[in-house]
């Protein structure tokens, strides 16, 4: 069975850098978790790391960090679903909204739950995703105030995710300028401009950052030590935190082209293998894990001489050439991952997961048996 490790050490590693780089600058910030999928074992090892406040986009997950630790400050992240309110209030202490009849729902919830229910509202930048249109800015947050129960705990925006609109300082300025215009017009205290995402972190080192930023939500960085906005790992952080490895259930050195008259494939697409020379061979290993559980162009063999050259649904192939390291039916062949191809893993029933400690040292032959709250 292929499985997943996270080693505890150096996601500790990866937090400690983050929380000294925030606090340095006197921003608060939270752990978007839903890599985790609700995986309780390792939403553990966060509740250990002292995290205040975890953010989700999936309400059992937030579900079960309560279970594990009731005192942390919950986000949910997205525009709630009219159908999850009830749910949203019971286990979010925080949501991101933007749609006006949405948050009159959730304060009727909230009335009947006794509880008052936080929220931050979205401001559309640019990104063409979630967030209140800024000619509507200030007639929505009128509305918004009105409502018992709702308590406006921060502005916030979401860039790069749909249409990779990267944050500069203009695009952030501006979401401070409504926050401040805001507070102006209804005499109002709104503590938090969330703006920061794992994509705005270099923005701090450049000092490019608005001071008025004062809360990141932050997974990928934190997960995989990515600078997000050049694509490529931070020096000082670890990108290795998690490893995917699946086991060889053949190999056989194989022609490089196939035989025969070729149409689509499983994925509907027609592959070409122009410029690969006739008849040349490679030791061809097939892996126990597919599309069902990953895309094949989110995970990459950790062993440069290895490429990933065909996928179906619960099969990937790896070209491992000559073979060289004398892998054999049974071996494991350990992969990395990007931030897509980790979600992917960690919501597959059929990908084990498990931590470091339990990973082989060698890589051979298979066994027989196999704090921030927003309470301003």
């Amino acid at each position: 069975m292929a499985f997943i490790t996270l080693n505890k050490h150096k996601l500790r590693e990866n937090y400690i850098s983050l929380d000294n780089l925030f606090t340095s600058r006197d921003i608060e910030w939270s752990v978007v978790a839903k890599v985790f999928c609700g995986n309780p074992e390792y939403l553990d090892v966060l509740v250990q790391l002292g995290i205040g406040q975890i953010c989700d986009s999936r309400i059992s997950n937030l579900e079960m960090i309560k279970k594990l630790s009731p005192e942390i400050e919950t986000v949910f992240i997205k525009p709630p679903a009219k159908r999850n309110v009830a749910r949203i209030v019971a286990f979010a202490d925080v949501s991101f909204n933007t749609e006006l009849e949405t948050i009159r729902m959730l304060s009727d919830e909230a009335l009947r739950q006794d509880k008052i229910h936080k929220i931050v509202i979205m401001l559309e930048l640019g990104e063409l995703r979630e967030g209140v249109l800024r000619e509507q800015f200030v007639d929505f947050y009128a509305s918004v105030f009105k409502l018992p129960n709702i308590q406006v705990a921060g502005i916030g925006t979401n860039l790069t995710c749909m249409y990779g609109v990267l944050p500069n300082h203009d695009k952030l300025l501006q979401l401070c300028l409504y926050k401040q215009l805001i507070e102006a017009k209804f005499n109002k205290v709104i503590p938090y401009i969330s703006g920061g995402a794992s994509v705005t972190i270099p923005l701090i080192h450049k000092d490019l950052l608005p001071a008025g930023i004062n809360h990141f939500r932050v997974g990928e960085t934190l997960f995989l030590g990515t600078d997000v906005y050049h694509s490529k790992p931070f020096p000082h952080m670890h990108n290795d935190v998690f490893r995917l490895y699946a086991e060889i259930i053949e190999l056989n050195e194989k022609p490089a082209i196939p035989m025969g008259e070729l149409g689509q494939n499983l994925t509907g697409h027609t592959v070409s293998f122009e410029g690969v020379p006739p008849g040349s061979v490679s030791y061809r290993a097939i892996v126990d894990i597919g599309l069902l559980d990953v895309e094949d162009g989110h995970i990459r063999p950790i062993a440069d001489d290895m490429q990933i050259v065909g996928a179906s649904s619960d099969m990937i192939v790896v070209d491992i050439g000559d073979n060289a390291a004398g892998l054999r039916v049974g071996s494991l062949i350990e992969f990395g991952m990007d931030y897509m191809g980790l979600l992917r893993i960690m919501n597959s029933d059929y990908v084990d997961k498990r931590f470091e400690e339990t990973t082989p040292r060698r890589l051979e032959a298979a066994p027989n048996h196999a704090e921030l709250s927003f309470a301003h």
